[in-house]
């Protein structure tokens, strides 16, 4: 599994202590210091079957500073996957992705089930 994250978020650290204290294998990965790519994050979209909104970070400073809550409904998918690429800090996090799953933000319960 991969784990999309980044240390210093307290959701990502009470994420991580979620995995490690069931003993769930992971290749974590920071995501301020390797974003994922427009391909990789187009890949996790349509396994996750969200809408694409839910995979900005729309409580973070660069969201509100480049103001996308009144940009993104105007921008096709691409052009957001590309924009998502260019900086870690703009997507939701963490980013569980197995097999056949992809969690965006972390909700215990949701976590649970997926890793049943």
């Amino acid at each position: 599994m991969l784990f999309l994250c980044y240390p210093k978020c307290t959701t990502c650290q009470k994420a991580k202590a979620f995995l490690d204290s069931r003993g769930v294998a992971y290749d974590l990965r920071d995501i301020k210091l390797e974003n994922p790519t427009a391909d990789e994050l187009r890949g996790l979209w349509k396994k996750s079957g969200l809408p694409l909104k839910k995979f900005f970070n729309t409580s973070g400073l660069q969201y509100k500073a480049l103001g996308l809550k009144d940009k993104l409904p105007d921008m096709d998918e691409e052009a957001q996957l590309s924009l998502l690429a260019t900086d870690g800090m703009l997507v939701k996090r963490p980013i569980l992705a197995g097999e056949d799953f992809v969690l965006v933000g972390f909700r215990q319960a949701e976590w649970e089930e997926a890793l049943r």
